[in-house]
C-alpha cells in the first residue's frame, strides 16, 4: 500500500483543479474527482460519528487501530517495496480494507492511496516424524 504519496496526492489535486478550469472553459471534459480509498471511509466515518453522538459512546484514541494493525513486517522483499512507497503490515484476521485504511490514518496521520489485503495460509512444517502447519 502506498502510504507516503504526498507528492502524488498534490499532483492529483492539481490535476482536478486543472480539469475544473478546463471544464469552465469548455475545452475538456473530465471527472470532478478521482475515486480513491478516501471516498470509501470518509462517508462511513461521518455516519459512525453521528451514531456515536446519539449513543454517547466515546471514541477510543489508538485503541482499535493497534488491534487492527499488529506490526509492520520487515523482510528483504518488503524493504525493496519501500522504494516504491509500499509498506506491509501484519493485520488482524477479521479486518477489511476500510478498517486498515482508518487504522493507518489514525496511527501515522497519513491517508493511504490504496490498500491490498491477502490472507496467507500457514506453511507445512515438519520436525522429525511430527508434521503440521505453522500459524496462518
Amino acid at each position: 500500500m502506498g502510504l507516503f504519496n504526498k507528492k502524488i496526492e498534490v499532483k492529483k489535486q492539481s490535476a482536478i483543479k486543472a480539469a475544473k478550469v478546463n471544464n469552465a472553459n469548455g475545452s475538456v471534459k473530465a471527472d470532478a474527482e478521482a475515486k480513491s480509498m478516501k471516498d470509501l471511509y470518509v462517508k462511513g466515518e461521518t455516519q459512525r460519528a453521528k451514531a456515536m453522538a446519539k449513543t454517547g459512546e466515546k471514541k477510543l484514541i489508538y485503541g482499535d487501530a493497534y488491534k487492527t494493525i499488529m506490526k509492520p513486517l520487515v523482510t528483504e522483499k518488503v524493504s525493496g517495496l519501500s522504494v516504491l512507497n509500499k509498506y506491509v503490515f501484519a493485520v488482524a484476521k477479521n479486518a477489511n480494507k476500510i478498517e486498515v485504511a482508518k487504522a493507518i490514518k489514525e496511527i501515522y496521520g497519513i491517508k493511504p492511496v490504496g490498500v491490498n489485503v491477502i490472507r496467507m495460509s500457514g506453511k507445512k512444517a515438519r520436525y522429525g516424524r511430527i508434521s503440521g502447519r505453522r500459524k496462518k
